[in-house]
């Protein structure tokens, strides 16, 4: 669940990548951010300025399909959350039947592992772009950019939605064995004490 919150909090973050100021002339003066959803200027005197992209159409397919897979994963971990609640055994739902609740709980795990999967995509994929981009000669110093904190904090999401998928996958019922019914041996007759050689 704090996964799953986690990747919830990601996207809405603008700080997936913030400039770098890795060249010659150094500028203190503002710190430039891009997110999902927005770009933010954040002045010396601590005042944010945000702006939401203007049209989808503008923005680069790669961009639209991080979107695209951080909203999978949120919706994803929305329905893992009902499923695996479903299968706690603290819960009433589904109590005469402990086998298929069990399953309910290894369903709703391996879902988190998907969304957590996605988001590990989303992020992975957008890191690779942003580093590509930082080592590309052709990128002026200025306009190069790092990895921002909603890029950790999306990597952070992912590894815990999935391990607590995993965990949940670990209450996969046993299956019972089924093994041959045992026979019976004769009782020995008691002694009588008349024992013949």
């Amino acid at each position: 669940f704090p996964g799953w919150t986690a990747i919830i909090i990601s996207p809405a973050m603008p700080q997936w990548k913030m400039a770098s100021y890795a060249g010659d002339n150094i500028v203190t003066a503002q710190a430039l951010y891009e997110g999902l959803w927005m770009s933010c200027a954040m002045q010396s005197t601590g005042q944010i300025q945000c702006k939401v992209y203007d049209s989808l159409l503008k923005l680069e397919g790669s961009l639209q399909a991080t979107r695209a897979l951080m909203v999978a994963a949120i919706l994803l971990g929305l329905v893992a959350v009902f499923v695996a609640v479903t299968g706690m055994k603290c819960m009433k739902c589904m109590e005469d039947d402990q086998v298929k609740k069990m399953r309910m709980a290894v369903f709703g795990g391996v879902i988190f592992i998907i969304a957590g999967l996605a988001a590990l995509v989303a992020t992975s994929w957008y890191g690779n772009r942003v580093a590509r981009a930082f080592y590309d000669p052709f990128t002026p110093v200025n306009t190069r950019f790092e990895f921002g904190s909603a890029l950790f904090i999306g990597w952070a999401a992912a590894s815990l939605a999935m391990l607590g998928g995993a965990f949940l996958c670990c209450s996969c019922p046993r299956r019972e064995t089924s093994y041959p019914p045992t026979r019976g041996y004769p009782k020995n007759a008691p002694s009588t004490g008349k024992d013949y050689v």
